[in-house]
């Protein structure tokens, strides 16, 4: 058997799906995108998708419920300067393809002398950081359930005080085609799988929950008995945890932040501040900053689309340019905003390869990837013993930031309390109050032990969600404000 190389693969699979079964080839598309450059317009783009996805979930020992979805079709989109119009159909045909193509156009009422000729077709270059398999297929439906009920019976072992457990299992395959005026055709086939799995435990009339999970790009195989084991200790251990919490201590405090998921502090805080758009239109708190100083030294932050299997990864975003490492902060000094392919034009600098949107009825715009700091030379047990009186932050829930004051509020859903470098008891209720920027320059020790969170991460924008990875080692920030109970 002769296998053709991954994007040609990439891209003959995307046709089958996309353009065969409609009757459409690569001259529909040329003459779409023709029809847009009859007026005068910067930049003009197809997105095709085809999604198929599949949801299954545990509660009270039963497997309740289950879901599967079919849903395909086509975004076209006319850039004129800062102006964007777009129009989108699950009717993919050549009629609902012209429609939309002299609809966009209209963004510019300029029609130029002659229409453009089209542009030589370039495929463009992909990297291949994941299979292009279908995860739902990996595993049959009684597998599934059987892994799920597996999930509930360990969880109930673990200890006599877990009264619920609650377990979730998705899985999608994602099949994306990009056609730009310039002549670029890529293609993307997107696996993703995620387990979660939430326990309630009981004691003396109190309960508490905790959650764990993980996934990535690649098939329901990985979820084999240590993975399931290992997600159901760090809930169980979480529940049990939080039954202990007392009230957590406000006020202003060194702050411990341990490695991997609390990472998400990182995403929110800044991360969303460093993607070009709130940059380039002047709202972020880091606009006009480039090569300024704007963390302790150090400090090290990168956007990484390229990491194999990764829930964040991309072979191509969704523009079609290929993924990139970008370096973000380096030592502290600010080195770079992530971009998509209209604020990258009007800032006057390439794309980043974070050109990304939520599905065909959605415009892109610049997003994160996987985003993550780089390790240190300390170690956390180091780390954790230089705090006099403060809050060793483990895990976290929701939380919120201003993008243009840098201003962030988050949940700690795993805390402890610290004094003469013991930890003496777990907290509850405590909220992290800080900015951005200057939470940065108040990194005073950084742990040698970065880790990327586990792979359960959604990041929403503008009413978009798109998922992501955060990462980080575990990290001293002194003088963060904790609001408590206590």
């Amino acid at each position: 058997m002769i296998s053709r190389e991954p994007t040609l693969e990439r891209l003959a699979v995307a046709k089958s799906l996309l353009l065969t079964p409609f009757g459409l080839d690569e001259s529909h598309l040329t003459r779409a995108l023709n029809e847009i450059k009859a007026h005068q317009v910067d930049e003009a783009d197809l997105y095709f998708q085809y999604t198929r996805s599949e949801g299954w979930s545990l509660e009270e020992g039963i497997v309740k419920t289950g879901s599967f979805s079919i849903d395909q079709g086509v975004g076209v989109r006319a850039v004129s300067g800062e102006k964007t119009a777009f129009a989108y159909s699950d009717d993919i045909s050549e009629a609902s393809l012209l429609d939309a193509a002299r609809t966009v156009r209209s963004i510019s009422s300029v029609a130029q002398a002659g229409r453009l000729k089209s542009a030589s077709k370039k495929i463009a270059s992909a990297r291949s950081l994941y299979q292009g398999l279908d995860p739902i297929a990996t595993l049959d439906s009684t597998a599934k359930v059987k892994l799920l009920e597996k999930v509930e019976q360990l969880a109930r072992t673990k200890d006599p005080r877990v009264a619920q457990v609650m377990a979730g299992l998705a899985s999608e395959y994602d099949v994306v085609m990009v056609a730009r005026a310039d002549g670029t055709l890529a293609a993307d086939v997107r696996p993703l799988v995620r387990l979660s799995v939430s326990v309630i435990a009981e004691q003396k009339g109190r309960r508490e929950m905790g959650s764990a999970g993980g996934g990535g790009r690649f098939g329901l195989a990985y979820f084999d008995d240590a993975i399931i084991e290992q997600y159901v200790d760090e809930a169980v251990k979480a529940a049990l945890t939080n039954l202990e919490a007392r009230p957590a201590p406000a006020g202003e405090m060194t702050v411990v932040l341990g490695p991997g998921w609390p990472g998400i502090l990182l995403h929110e805080a800044i991360g969303h501040g460093l993607e070009g758009d709130f940059n380039r239109k002047g709202s972020s708190a880091f606009s006009g900053r480039i090569g300024q100083r704007v963390a302790a030294k150090g400090v090290t932050v990168l956007d990484d689309g390229t990491l194999a299997d990764r829930r964040g990864s991309l072979n191509v975003d969704d523009e079609g340019n290929t993924s990139q490492r970008n370096v973000l902060i380096e030592d502290g000094i600010l080195k770079g905003y992530i971009q998509d392919a209209m604020n990258a034009r009007l800032m006057g600098v390439q794309p980043t390869g974070n050109g990304r949107r939520e599905s065909y009825a959605h415009i892109p715009m610049p997003r994160m990837t996987n985003t993550y700091m780089l390790a240190g030379d300390k170690s956390p047990e180091e780390i954790v013993a230089s705090i006099k009186k403060g809050l060793y932050a483990t895990n976290f829930g929701g939380g919120q930031v201003d993008i243009t004051s840098g201003k962030f509020v988050f949940s700690a859903s795993e805390a402890y309390w610290v004094e003469n470098g013991k930890i003496l008891y777990p907290v509850k209720g405590a909220t992290i109050v800080g900015s951005g920027p200057e939470c940065l320059k108040r990194v005073s020790m950084i742990g040698n032990d970065m880790k990327l969170d586990s792979g359960v991460g959604t990041c929403g924008k503008e009413g978009q969600s798109v998922p992501v990875g955060v990462g980080q080692p575990t990290l001293r920030i002194d003088g963060l404000t904790v609001g408590g109970t206590a």
